[in-house]
């Protein structure tokens, strides 16, 4: 029964493998664009290494604030030793590539995650941008001299250089905005630039922004700002949509955005059985699925509490299957959705 199990989710995991990379097949005699690529800490990978992915996790964060996080806050041994295992756990349930959400003052060390991408075989990917939620707490305190360009053009120089002086280049761009209490209701100040730096940087780099959102309206609000900017849609992803509902995320999939339900395994079950579905149902093209997992907590006793990054395979798709979605719409979800919404 356990060799059965195994194979079973093998195949869940692996059936769509070939259509993955079919893209990158030539025909001849026709012109060839240059494949997609995504942006590593290792350095650029195409579809047929990406694989199974969870675009919303985290490996290390730091909520003390931006005035006092730093390298200073955690041992680097330390962490990896313990998140070490969950990776590798996460790699042998059958997944290729592991994109870390902490983003910048809240934790990012982009040197442990090319050591634990080396180690474990995983695709792991970092980012760029500054994080306005939490009542601003994570911004620093020079950004509030910075206008729109001045912003972009830091992000960009991490880009293009690398990280500090770490030659390691973000994949995507982590942003966050707070609450607001309307639709309509306009973004905060620093909010504002940091969305409206956001859509330059995409522009100019075509980098993916994953905006951590106070309330679907402030998600919606954002990706709206976003392309008033010049941003493409399907270049941004609305975290947390879980708790948005229905009707907010059915706007974000109608924009050509993306939703992200990336609770899974932090919610009932049966909530995420019913949602997925519905959501699937409307826009399977437009929906991501992680856990906002992890993660080693500076300041906290060898890391405080970790919550591991299986659930999403070995518990939450057998059993949406089970519920009557198909494994060529599973394999949409894990593998063709996150390729899209990154690769670039």
């Amino acid at each position: 029964m356990q060799q059965m199990t195994l194979n079973r989710r093998s195949m869940l995991l692996g059936s769509l493998g070939i259509g993955l990379s079919h893209a990158l097949t030539r025909v001849p005699g026709q012109a060839q664009a240059t494949p997609k690529m995504v942006q590593t800490v290792m350095g650029p990978i195409e579809a047929k290494e990406h694989g199974v992915a969870l675009p919303h996790e985290h490996i290390l964060c730091d909520f003390i604030g931006a005035a006092s996080t730093g390298p200073h806050r955690w041992d680097q041994e330390e962490v990896f030793q313990r998140m070490l295992p969950y990776l590798q756990e996460l790699k042998e349930a059958g997944a290729s590539t592991f994109y870390d959400c902490t983003p910048a003052y809240i934790g990012r060390d982009p040197v442990l995650l090319k050591r634990l991408s080396s180690i474990t075989g995983l695709h792991v990917i970092t980012n760029t941008g500054f994080y306005g939620g939490a009542m601003d707490k994570y911004v620093p305190d020079f950004a509030y001299k910075l206008n729109m360009n001045d912003m972009a053009d830091l992000w960009i120089k991490e880009f293009e250089h690398g990280i500090g002086d770490t030659g390691i280049r973000p994949g995507f761009i982590k942003i966050g905005v707070d609450s607001i209490e309307t639709e309509s209701s306009p973004l905060s100040k620093i909010d504002s630039i940091i969305v409206q730096a956001a859509a330059r940087v995409s522009v100019k780099t075509n980098l993916s922004v994953t905006c951590h959102t106070g309330g679907g309206f402030a998600g919606l609000a954002a990706l709206r700002l976003f392309m008033d900017h010049g941003g493409a849609a399907s270049r941004f992803i609305v975290a947390h949509a879980d708790s948005h509902g229905l009707p907010i995320n059915r706007k974000v999939a109608d924009l050509d955005g993306w939703v992200s339900y990336d609770a899974i395994g932090r919610r009932p079950l049966k909530q995420h059985l019913e949602t997925v579905p519905q959501m699937l149902s409307h826009r399977a093209d437009r929906l991501l699925l992680s856990q906002d997992n992890g993660w080693y907590s500076a300041g906290e006793d060898q890391g405080g509490d970790v919550r591991g990054y299986i659930d999403l395979l070995k518990t939450f798709l057998p059993a949406l299957e089970k519920s009557g979605v198909p494994s060529e719409q599973i394999q949409q979800l894990i593998r063709h959705n996150t390729w899209n919404a990154f690769a670039s």
